[in-house]
């Protein structure tokens, strides 16, 4: 499997110039947007804090906050689990977003 680092950078290599009307496409807005979520629990869950909903901004903001939620779930020293749970989670966002 490839480390969570390396796919984040993927993900945000394929969708960071995405214009408003490909991130609606099929859902592909919230399937990210859930994504966000997801790192935001695992790096709450890793620092010993409640899991609080992350704010739904506008699509073109994905990118961003996925950056900031990755970065924020690296420095909060994951297990090895929450890692491979977060890696799988973004591989399989990026190999589904252009396939439906």
């Amino acid at each position: 499997m490839t480390d969570f680092a390396t796919s984040i950078d993927r993900l945000l290599n394929q969708v960071r110039y995405w214009e408003q009307p490909r991130w609606q496409v099929d859902g592909r807005n919230d399937r990210t947007y859930a994504l966000v979520q997801l790192l935001a629990d695992l790096g709450a869950d890793a620092e010993g804090h409640p899991r609080r909903p992350v704010p739904r901004e506008h699509d073109m903001i994905l990118p961003d906050q996925l950056r900031v939620m990755a970065d924020d779930l690296l420095a909060a020293g994951p297990s090895d689990a929450a890692l491979d749970e977060a890696a799988a989670a973004v591989d399989d966002l990026r190999h589904n977003l252009d396939r439906r």
